[in-house]
């Protein structure tokens, strides 16, 4: 099986490579369809008002003008391109996240917990002298955000369920409780996860969600769209046929947010 859309693909709006290059290589690996969802904050906090003029993520002052570029593209490709955000996500943020998503009207939404207590949960740094208590905590408050991100319906898709997996300090604090919370709320929500390659290839090396999640959402009938979270051209070349293997070996169709 070959993998025709991918829903979680980043260029230059964030923190990926220029759009043009992103799309010859979705282009080049025999995409119908691919979704450029870039890193955006909406927060008025101070502590992720710094963190994204750090990092350069602009998306919430810079979509239009990522609009034009990508009307601009389609015009030469055959490709369908979305016109898509990964929007993070704070239950502190819903009323102005809401207000931004009704403005700006993109053609769907991923929405993402990266941050708990306004700390990224892949900073392997900042858990490293961490108690296994405070371990866990920072763990139990990731699923409980991530719940309700889920509950909120703000958001097609649900990014990366187990994020917290890829930093080994993190790694192995999660439970099956927190995993059928999850499951609970997708089943009563219109937001769909994603089967994600972002780490699989790499130090991580598994998909998000891993197995013991997956059989979990795979029992329960929850569907699942493919997303490689390419930040490169590589990862697009590289990912997607590994992504569509991983469908395969776990008997999965893709799913896609028409059917869903």
């Amino acid at each position: 099986m070959a993998l025709r859309h991918d829903y979680h693909v980043h260029s230059n709006y964030s923190d990926g490579r220029p759009l043009p290059f992103m799309l010859a290589a979705a282009e080049e690996a025999g995409l119908d369809a691919v979704g450029f969802a870039d890193h955006c904050n909406v927060s008025d906090r101070e502590a992720m008002i710094r963190t994204k003029h750090e990092y350069g993520f602009a998306l919430d002052s810079t979509y239009e003008r990522r609009r034009e570029a990508i009307e601009s593209l389609s015009e030469r490709s055959d490709l369908a391109i979305y016109d898509a955000v990964e929007v993070d996500y704070d239950p502190a943020d819903e009323s102005e996240i809401r207000d931004f998503l009704a403005t700006a009207e993109f053609d769907y939404a991923i929405g993402s917990v990266h941050f708990v207590d306004d700390v990224s949960v892949q900073a392997s740094t900042h858990f490293a002298d961490r108690s296994d208590d405070e371990r866990a905590s920072v763990v139990d408050r990731y699923y409980g955000k991530l719940v309700s991100l889920i509950d909120s319906e703000l958001f097609e898709i649900a990014a990366h369920l187990d994020l917290p997996e890829r930093t080994p300090e993190l790694r192995g604090y999660a439970t099956d409780e927190h995993y059928e919370a999850v499951a609970d709320a997708l089943e009563a929500s219109v937001t769909v996860p994603e089967l994600n390659a972002g780490r699989a290839l790499g130090d991580y090396g598994e998909y998000h969600p891993a197995n013991r999640f997956f059989d979990l959402l795979r029992e329960r009938s929850i569907p699942l769209v493919p997303g490689s979270d390419s930040h490169r051209s590589s990862h697009l070349r590289d990912r997607l046929p590994a992504l569509a293997a991983e469908f395969d070996e776990r008997g999965l169709g893709p799913a896609r947010l028409s059917e869903v």
